[in-house]
């Protein structure tokens, strides 16, 4: 592979915020961009992997640690905790993207979005997928299912006990807890993610993973996740916007791809063009760190090499 230019910076945000800034640059001048925004409960290193076979392609490669995450979160109090709220972490991004567009004036620029990350994702592709030559969502899914609508009256049930920044059990036992309970055996409650152990396990044992978050981010996920499954919302993105969406088919954050599905289906319906899927079967939430990892990076550079000139 050839070598890979890494650095990191602060970004500092209109409202102030410095937020955590990891590049990758390939060695010869690059030929196309990509920023990668992480899921709940991680942060940027997680992507190394993925952004050197990135690299490898020609891209430069961005990946910042959002609001409440990774070394953006200026203390552990901060873990879990949007702060200025998730509006402003979509403008976060937003402005990220200006300024790598800026930085490599003319390449075309790709979002790739995980998880929570992924509805991040959907919601840029809505409000500024005009600058995007092209979408990819890892880990995602489409309109909430009756349970996921529940979820967002428990959680301001939740805010109404514990407070905004307070952490709810209630919230966790539906979600993760949820997530973790079909796979056996269970030495940690990351099961969900991975086939692989040893993935897990460095999560587990990663003190920026798999944190509980706030009561208030859980209302305003929950929040944003119904909104981005509008048709009025879905019908923003340019029909000429090429998606890529990726999972495992034992991934639970979808109902084992349900609720992808049903998101593929929604884009086509509000005619999006070109919308392309693959699912991977046996693999969980994290399709890149799974066991078949080189299999899921290798049709991912193989799509982004097709449809990003």
């Amino acid at each position: 592979m050839p070598s890979v230019i890494s650095s990191t910076f602060w970004h500092q945000a209109t409202d102030g915020k410095r937020l955590f800034v990891r590049r990758f640059l390939p060695e010869g001048a690059p030929t196309r961009v990509i920023h990668l925004s992480h899921g709940m409960a991680e942060h940027s290193a997680r992507y190394a992997r993925l952004a050197e076979a990135l690299t490898g392609a020609g891209y430069a490669v961005y990946v910042n640690d959002h609001r409440g995450h990774g070394q953006t979160a200026a203390t552990p109090a901060e873990l879990g905790v949007f702060q200025g709220g998730l509006a402003r972490v979509l403008d976060d991004l937003g402005e990220l993207l200006a300024f790598e567009q800026q930085a490599h004036a003319g390449l075309p620029l790709v979002l790739l979005g995980h998880s929570m990350g992924s509805f991040f994702a959907q919601a840029l592709m809505q409000t500024h997928g005009e600058r995007l030559a092209a979408v990819v969502l890892s880990g995602t899914s489409g309109k909430p299912n009756a349970l996921a609508s529940a979820g967002r009256y428990v959680a301001r049930l939740e805010r109404l006990r514990l407070g905004a920044t307070g952490h709810s059990g209630v919230l966790r036992g539906l979600s993760f807890d949820a997530f973790n309970k079909p796979f056996e055996p269970k030495p940690t409650k990351f099961e969900w993610l991975s086939r692989d152990r040893a993935e897990v396990d460095a999560y587990a044992a990663d003190p920026l993973c798999g944190f509980e978050v706030s009561v208030e981010l859980w209302v305003e996920l929950l929040d944003l996740l119904r909104d981005i499954a509008l048709p009025e919302r879905q019908a923003r993105v340019p029909k000429q916007l090429p998606v890529y969406v990726f999972s495992g088919s034992e991934d639970m954050a979808s109902d084992r791809t349900k609720s992808v599905s049903q998101l593929l289906g929604a884009l086509k319906a509000a005619g999006v063009a070109s919308v392309s899927h693959r699912f991977y079967a046996g693999a969980r939430h994290e399709t890149l760190n799974e066991t078949n990892r080189a299999e899921v990076t290798s049709d991912l550079l193989g799509w982004l090499s097709a449809h990003v000139k």
